[in-house]
């Protein structure tokens, strides 16, 4: 509800103190990195070029108050975006708190004068409700009263309006409404805005079930079955900003992985992190992240081209093949068949023999084995090397040393028996020379070839790298026969091996196998240079027990956030199609489940209309509960020919940029599609539209034709969906997950073409 006018004038007013409070701050700021910088000037020419403590102070000085300095002058347009009012139990005064994205202090006298939406107190605005109420600290909880919760629209610096929340209320109902009709007018001003091009933060319009995910814990997995427009990505990045700040003393963005579906997504969010002070996150595909690991360069035969395939692949057989193929790689079956054939690596790895130099042993076999084998069998196989290694290089001096007096024990023998058995003369004394100079030749030999010898030992035991181990699994007589026999097929077993090479041919990696070239990096060199201690997940119902199992290793904790939707998982056949599977077999039952099912992306009729597609899916479901706003309904249009469909498009781009609504995509089941459709729009079309492809990085113009596959976790201002024939859009599961994705990416309106009979999917 909107406030009392009186209220709005003290509102507009502490808007204008504060404004005036952050101009002050900035210059301050201002002067104090002037002086910092002419201090740094002055400090590099004293210290010459060589270390200064004070220097290095200062410095670090400096680029905290230009971080602030960034921070006040985002603040300036608007400082913050809530108030509540709260008493803590045995005080009496009621102290008014101001929500922001950034915590702002004087930097003169420390007083906070807003509150970072972080901070424990603000998860009375986004939980509490009038009344009793109490936060969580680092030692408890403090308990007190809210009395006030007011939320502020401030644009351009100026304040629009203000609503206080109804006493135990979060979300208002619209009078006369139904469950669908429950309105927040405040996130309904707000969910009605324009889509941009980029993700933005949320933090002034985050749901209780939202910030209640937001603030789990973070020292276990947290799995998040969001339906299509919940907010799930958007919870994930504010979850991850979250815990730098609450852990920012073991926590920092370098340490924290996010894993997304394609490379247009990764641009989509990329906004995110940085408006919310986290800069340095690494955000990767899971291709890319799986390449840096391995630390290779290569093509790859990615899940999105595998996918198009399958759609266009018009072989039966061929298609069952490939999706089998698929599936088995991605499977425990396989992680396990890996596994034993490393086991048996690790088995002629452990025959080894004594390291020999001269006919002495520096070092017994049997201790090797030993070593191998048990007092280091918790380490990856070439780590137990390096470590046998490191350990025999402190020990190899003193092995040295014996070895030398064993030399000198064994000449001083014959030394004394000449001396006993040759008269004094010229000849004794060559005879004895000659006996030192070969002792001290050969004690100077094992001296100096020691170390070598070992070195060569150890580089002979090394391995070859990861592909290489993958080729002869694939490609060894007795792996099918050892292995495999009984559990998969022996003609699934030559497609998948000649699939492999094919691509080891062509220099190209499948996708599908970089898990297990991953798996058996991890188990035979380890992992130094990727250890994240925290990870989040996106879109991971595309992903396999296989790749699920690959990520863990790159997390030196239990610290996951994966978000993902069932229903969306147009990689089914090599993805997962229950969470718990991933608790028992990946996080061992260590892991929390959420699920968000309130919508706010689209409208209600939007929502209804792709939710019947949900409910044929094979797998059940709660479908998406649509709040809020209410639109057209989607409409469904028939065309003969491509001229026609273009015409109407056109009409669309026309009525909707009237209404300022101009983030319109085309969405094409394949790239193939896509680029047909993008023919008779150059020939036909008004407007300037781009095709997005697979790899293409970012995506500028508001126009554009885009494959489904792509789309997810995407939205724009209206969907025009191609062509959903009952030819193009059959009664599979793979095409009901696929238009399902598709028609939940609209904000505001939703057009479905069809050529010939319209789909059954949409009846």
């Amino acid at each position: 509800m909107s406030i009392e006018q009186k209220e709005f004038k003290y509102e507009e007013d502490k808007l204008k103190d504060t404004e005036n409070w952050i101009e002050n701050q900035i210059s301050e700021i201002k002067k104090d990195n002037v002086e910092f910088e002419n201090k740094i000037v002055d400090l590099k020419k004293q210290s010459k070029g060589k270390y200064s403590e004070e220097l290095e102070i200062t410095e670090k000085l400096y680029n905290i108050t230009h971080k602030n300095l960034e921070k006040y002058n985002e603040a300036k347009v608007t400082p913050y975006f809530a108030r509540i009012d709260f008493r803590e139990r045995k005080r009496t005064e009621v102290e008014s708190y101001y929500i922001g994205k950034f915590g702002l202090g004087d930097s003169r006298n420390g007083e906070e004068k807003i509150i970072d939406w972080r901070a424990p107190i603000a998860d009375l605005y986004y939980s509490g409700t009038a009344g009793k109420v109490a936060y969580k600290i680092y030692s408890g909880y403090v308990d007190g009263e809210l009395y006030l919760k007011r939320k502020f629209l401030i644009q351009d610096k100026k304040l629009k309006d203000a609503f206080d929340d109804a006493i135990n209320e979060i979300i208002l109902k619209a009078q006369g409404g139904s469950e669908n009709n429950l309105v927040d007018e405040f996130l309904r001003i707000n969910l009605e805005k324009n889509v941009s091009s980029k993700l933005k933060d949320v933090v002034a319009t985050i749901q209780k079930e939202q910030n209640d995910i937001i603030r789990s814990e973070k020292n276990s997995a947290l799995v998040v079955q969001g339906s299509a427009g919940s907010g799930k990505t958007t919870v994930a990045l504010h979850r991850l900003a979250y815990l730098i700040y609450k852990y920012n003393k073991s926590l920092s963005g370098k340490d924290v992985l996010v894993v997304a579906p394609n490379r247009i997504f990764l641009d989509y969010i990329s906004d995110v992190l940085p408006s919310l002070g986290a800069n340095t996150v690494v955000q990767e595909t899971f291709e890319d992240i799986a390449l840096k690991v391995l630390g290779i360069k290569s093509k790859v035969y990615t899940k999105d081209k595998k996918l198009a395939y399958i759609f266009e692949d018009k072989n039966e057989e061929d298609k069952k093949l490939v999706i089998k193929t698929s599936n088995f790689k991605g499977s425990l079956l396989f992680k396990e068949m890996i596994d034993k054939y490393l086991k048996t690596i690790e088995e002629k790895d452990s025959v080894v023999e004594d390291i020999k130099i001269a006919g002495y042993v520096l070092f017994d076999k049997k201790e090797i084995r030993r070593l191998f084998c048990e007092d280091m069998s918790h380490l990856p196989i070439d780590k137990r090397k390096d470590e046998i290694k490191r350990y025999f290089n402190l020990k190899i001096k003193d092995k040295i040393i014996n070895i030398c007096d064993k030399i000198s024990f064994t000449y001083e023998y014959n030394i004394a028996r000449v001396k006993k058995n040759m008269e004094d003369g010229v000849e004794r004394r060559k005879k004895l020379i000659a006996l030192y100079d070969e002792r001290d030749n050969k004690r100077n030999d094992i001296i100096k070839n020691a170390p070598v010898v070992m070195d060569n030992y150890f580089e002979a035991w090394k391995h070859t790298d990861t592909a290489v181990i993958l080729d002869r699994f694939f490609n060894s007589k007795d792996v099918y026969n050892e292995l495999a026999k009984g559990k998969i097929s022996q003609s699934l077993w030559k497609h998948i091996k000649s699939e492999f090479n094919q691509n080891r041919e062509k220099k190209v990696i499948d996708s599908d196998d970089l898990a297990a070239m991953l798996y058996i990096k991890f188990n035979i060199e380890g992992n130094d240079k990727f250890n994240f201690k925290h990870i989040i997940i996106d879109e991971a119902q595309d992903y396999s027990i296989f790749q699920f199992s690959a990520l863990k290793n790159l997390c030196s904790s239990n610290s996951f956030t994966i978000v993902g939707d069932l229903g969306q998982g147009i990689y089914y056949y090599k993805g997962i199609n229950d969470w718990a599977s991933i608790n028992k077999n990946v996080f061992e039952d260590n892991f929390n489940y959420v699920a968000l099912s309130q919508s706010y992306r689209s409208t209600v009729e939007i929502i209804e209309f792709a939710n019947e597609v949900l409910k044929k899916q094979d797998i059940k479901l709660e479908p998406a509960k649509p709040v809020l706003r209410h639109g057209d309904k989607p409409e469904v249009i028939e065309f003969a020919t491509n001229k026609e469909f273009v015409e109407r498009a056109d009409e669309i781009v026309e009525r909707l940029e009237k209404l300022d609504k101009k983030n319109i995509a085309i969405i094409g089941k394949t790239y193939d599609e896509c680029k047909k459709i993008n023919d008779a729009l150059r020939k036909y079309s008004k407007n300037k539209w781009k095709v997005i492809r697979e790899n293409d990085k970012s995506f500028e113009t508001t126009k554009i034709v885009i494959p489904s596959y792509i789309t997810k976790g995407l939205e724009f201002d209206c969907s025009i969906i191609y062509n959903c024939s009952e030819d193009n859009y059959k009664d599979t599961e793979l095409d009901k997950k696929t238009l399902y994705v598709s028609l939940t990416r609209a904000l505001h309106y939703e057009y479905i073409f069809f050529k010939g009979k319209k789909s059954s999917l949409i009846k």
